[in-house]
């Protein structure tokens, strides 16, 4: 396996930096081999098959066009659990981890029923599930692709969320009873001004609809989600949302607009304000106006 590490090095090294091809190396032998970390040190000497070889070469050859790894292995980790991915979902952030660690840390110890809302591969409530107590985790989407592949999480991972096609912008079947404790989303936020300064990985290959936003009003989710709670959220429930690092304090004053309480903006690892959640404090809210939906 030596010298199959040396050939992944000398075929990225072109475009990737040596960090990320050391990682790269890992997750492609791990893939290929079936072996854990342990295994790998025990077998590095050994000589992998033809057969695997070839393998390793057309996932290189899937690299040099900047396809992420995840889309081409078909899965990838999420809080400690194994999630498929495919380019119909988008590929969970580290952020998102704090957004759902964030959630477990606040929440467990009351929240019965918790809704998310644009749920992709379900890696927000299924982690959730399977690290708390809630009896009642949903997950939304509009996409019926996305939501094949969030069931299939589920089942991969032995978790009892249900996922179901709904439209936030035209809600459809929701009893006006239906509440939540807990609402979370990690809506489409980044302007389509902003792409020209992403990484070609994110957008030529990930989903355009999971993320972009009209540039004109890129608040248009947030607002939708946040009129959706003041009807569907428990009394002393919470709103969460992940957010784009440069419209923090206009999330937070959309939330005050809607009568939310106890609006708090978090940072993430790198120190950016990626995260918001905002609570029901009291029986009559104050409803902002609608405001443009296109």
């Amino acid at each position: 396996m030596l010298k199959t590490k040396k050939i992944i090095r000398e075929k990225l090294s072109p475009i990737y930096p040596p960090t990320e091809i050391e990682s790269l190396s890992r997750l492609i032998l791990e893939h290929v081999t079936g072996f854990n970390r342990l295994q790998m040190h025990l077998n590095q000497t050994e000589a992998l098959p033809e057969p695997k070889i070839m393998q390793i070469t057309k996932i290189l050859n899937r690299l040099l066009t900047n396809e992420p790894i995840q889309y081409i292995l078909g899965e990838t980790e999420f809080y400690g659990l194994k999630f498929t991915v495919t380019p119909d979902v988008l590929i969970p952030r580290a952020e998102t981890e704090e957004l759902v660690d964030w959630i477990i840390t606040e929440e467990k110890e009351h929240c019965k029923s918790l809704l998310d809302i644009g749920t992709g591969s379900g890696c927000i409530p299924i982690a959730i599930d399977k690290n708390s107590d809630i009896g009642k985790v949903d997950g939304w989407d509009i996409s019926e692709q996305a939501l094949q592949i969030a069931r299939g999480n589920a089942n991969r991972n032995d978790s009892k969320v249900v996922f179901s096609y709904q439209d936030i912008f035209t809600p459809t079947g929701i009893d006006e009873l239906s509440k939540w404790d807990v609402i979370v989303s990690n809506p489409p936020y980044v302007l389509r001004e902003e792409s020209e300064l992403m990484e070609r990985n994110v957008v030529d290959f990930e989903p355009h609809v999971a993320l972009f936003v009209p540039d004109h009003d890129p608040l248009i989710f947030y607002r939708a989600i946040a009129r959706f709670a003041t009807v569907h959220l428990q009394l002393h429930g919470s709103l969460y949302f992940e957010i784009n690092e440069a419209m923090g304090e206009e999330t937070a004053k959309l939330l005050e607009g809607f009568g939310f309480d106890e609006i708090h903006t978090r940072k993430d690892l790198q120190g950016k304000a990626r995260m918001v959640r905002g609570r029901r404090k009291c029986e009559n809210w104050k409803i902002a106006p609608f405001g443009p939906w296109e």
